[in-house]
């Protein structure tokens, strides 16, 4: 009887020791009672510099997470460095994030090349690469790359919107398409096929390198293989030089253009507004430019952050809302995550998202994830744009592609 007790006591007393908050508090590389450090990579400069202001968004509102005490006390601090949108350089900071300054995790990171750069490398070293800026359908692989997610619904999906749009509205149409030759342009190419399922006529498929320095030349003959419908898969450069070129030559197809590139103050400002006028596009998150959503809760709370944050933002530049909802993901991971700062925890939390509403998602698009489902978003509706901003039409359309 006095050795059982012995034992209770001594259970008890262990107990004590490992309750409540030691016990619960796990940090991996990078997290600490006061500070969670988180690796970033944005394309500052060379040919998608266009996208830095992704990065910029972020930090400013990280600065204001902090500012409003942190993340369950822990501060964040964003590093974010340069590659160009070069892979080989990709690699080289994701080295430098992960063995020198010893981050939690990689989030953010911009490119279909430069994330395929590094994802074996972050498998490996057991590393979450998470809500990568780029919609490759192989980002939901967690069988493969279990450390890998993506965010936004998937290229192929998207392709697929725009394939059943066309089999809709212009099923004798003649398809003309310009893709960037890697696999974000390729993955875009292989969603409108798919969804299409031989049922119309794709006249010339052309593609371009990030090197280029131009696509007017892919537009001149684009228009002079009889297409009617223009499938234009570019970065915000191309697709700039694309519409800018399109009304030069006088050609007048149906044109859709890939979400990514759809920045009203990015792309379709310098590419004039009176050649972007009726060019269509599907989009998962809230115009800020169309007034519909000026007394909108979201709207408001992302302006506010604007004020107050970063004052000289392009407000018409959709990049300026990605940074801003991809933030408000990894904080709402983080803060799910509790006092487990572990970078399996992050993984774990980052699978187990059940309809998450962020404010400027369009109504009805909700964030849903789970230990085989990496695609958090799969629903998108399509957009027309006005000359002033794009006016959404028809219903959500929920994604049909699984994983890659």
């Amino acid at each position: 009887m006095g050795f059982a007790r012995i034992i209770g006591v001594l259970a008890i007393a262990l107990a004590a020791a490992t309750n409540p908050a030691d016990a619960q508090k796990r940090y991996g590389p990078g997290a600490s009672d006061t500070e969670i450090k988180i690796g970033n990579i944005m394309p500052y400069s060379g040919p998608a510099s266009a996208y830095g202001v992704i990065g910029r968004t972020e930090t400013a509102y990280f600065t204001k997470i902090n500012a409003e005490g942190g993340i369950n006390g822990r501060r964040i601090a964003f590093i974010s460095y340069d590659d160009a949108y070069s892979p080989p350089k990709t690699v080289e900071q994701a080295r430098r994030l992960v063995e020198s300054d010893e981050v939690l995790l990689i989030f953010h990171s911009l490119g279909t090349a430069p994330n395929t750069a590094i994802q074996k490398y972050m498998n490996s070293k057991k590393v979450p690469q998470l809500f990568v800026a780029t919609g490759a359908a192989k980002w939901n692989d967690p069988k493969h790359f279990p450390w890998t997610m993506g965010f936004q619904p998937s290229y192929q999906h998207e392709g697929h919107i725009y394939a059943k749009y066309l089999l809709q509205n212009h099923p004798d149409g003649k398809i003309g398409i310009l893709y960037q030759n890697d696999d974000y342009g390729k993955d875009y190419v292989k969603g409108l096929r798919d969804g299409l399922a031989g049922k119309m006529q794709i006249v010339a498929e052309l593609p371009y390198e990030v090197s280029d320095t131009t696509v007017d030349s892919q537009i001149v003959s684009l228009k002079a293989s009889g297409a009617d419908i223009f499938y234009d898969v570019a970065t915000p450069k191309f697709a700039a030089q694309a519409i800018r070129k399109t009304a030069e030559v006088g050609w007048k197809p149906v044109h859709l253009l890939n979400s990514v590139s759809s920045s009203i103050g990015a792309v379709l400002r310098p590419a004039g507004f009176e050649n972007s006028t009726g060019i269509l596009s599907a989009a998962y998150f809230k115009d800020q430019t169309d007034p519909v959503w000026k007394d909108d809760s979201g709207y408001k709370e992302w302006a506010a952050f604007l004020d107050r944050y970063y004052p000289d933002a392009d407000r018409t530049n959709a990049l300026v809302v990605t940074g801003f909802v991809f933030g408000q993901a990894l904080v709402h991971v983080l803060k799910q995550c509790g006092d487990d700062l572990t970078r399996e925890n992050v993984m774990k939390q980052a699978a187990n998202l059940k309809d998450v509403e962020f404010g400027m998602l369009l109504p009805g698009i909700t964030a849903n994830t789970g230990p085989d489902d990496y695609a958090p978003l799969k629903q998108m509706q399509m957009r027309r744009f006005t000359g002033e901003h794009w006016q959404m039409f028809g219903p959500v359309i929920v994604a049909e592609l699984g994983g890659g």
